[in-house]
């Protein structure tokens, strides 16, 4: 299996998202090669501003391994994360973050340009599947704007 295999995974809940009318993020986490949670937004859905791809699938491999560490595992998410939920990845100590498009609006590249705010035994991989992940952002925005 490779990075664009899961980063399909990631995308299929972005869409899944998108078909529910919330914002098409679409994350998935893996370890030996398996996926052990999945998540897309749920902002609208659940009236929560927090629930984040990200962190619904965090929460979930949580449950899944009964750990709040994550170190052997890999997010893959369709859009660069925010300062929050790349917060949540540092508590976590995910062991690699593996997203699409990068997002320069609301990255946590914005908040702190130039300081990697994970852990600093995370991997963070860019640019998978990245025209396929903003193809979904522009369509889905596209429709709101008509």
């Amino acid at each position: 299996m490779n990075h664009e295999h899961f980063m399909q995974l990631a995308l299929r809940e972005a869409e899944q998202a998108f078909s529910e009318d919330e914002v098409p993020i679409g994350a998935v986490v893996v370890m030996n090669e398996r996926v052990i949670a999945r998540g897309h937004n749920m902002t609208e859905k659940l009236g929560d501003p927090t629930a984040h791809a990200e962190l619904i699938a965090l929460t979930a491999a949580f449950n899944a391994l009964g750990s709040k560490y994550l170190p052997e595992a890999t997010l893959y998410v369709t859009i660069e994360p925010c300062a929050m939920c790349a917060g949540a990845l540092y508590w976590s100590q995910i062991g690699q973050v593996v997203f699409g498009a990068p997002d320069d609006k609301s990255s946590y590249r914005r908040n702190q340009p130039g300081r990697s705010p994970f852990h600093p035994r995370t991997v963070l991989i860019g640019g998978i599947l990245a025209d396929d992940c903003v193809q979904l952002m522009k369509d889905f925005f596209k429709n709101k704007r008509t």
